[in-house]
């Protein structure tokens, strides 16, 4: 793979990652959970405008990742997000490891490596 090709999918796992760790700040964050005034609390919470900030990049740069991969080798690399989004959540929010997600880990990492080697 080309540097470009490398810096746009690790940018794009990036964003993606830091997009879902603020949705879940926020999500997380309002006291009150009654009806609107939930909404107009996650409204002001500054999480969501990283998340949503953060979707904005990573939209972009999903689109100029597919100009340089074909689209089943783009989807199949964009899938480390889960790996990295979950190892986030376990240090951050100590969401917890079973083995199964561990093994499913392993193979998502064999996986990208595999296609990874073919572009």
């Amino acid at each position: 793979m080309s540097p470009l090709i490398i810096t746009l999918w690790i940018s794009n796992i990036f964003f993606d990652t830091l997009g879902q760790i603020a949705f879940k700040y926020s999500a997380t964050a309002p006291n009150n959970r009654d009806g609107w005034f939930y909404w107009l609390d996650l409204a002001k919470n500054h999480w969501v405008w990283i998340g949503i900030a953060s979707y904005v990049f990573e939209f972009l740069l999903w689109l100029a990742f597919l100009t340089l991969v074909p689209l089943s080798q783009g989807v199949l690399l964009a899938s480390l997000n889960i790996i990295t989004i979950m190892l986030v959540g376990r240090v951050l929010f100590k969401e917890s490891l079973t083995l199964y997600r561990v093994i499913g880990i392993l193979l998502i990492t064999v996986g990208v490596i595999f296609v990874g080697m073919a572009v």
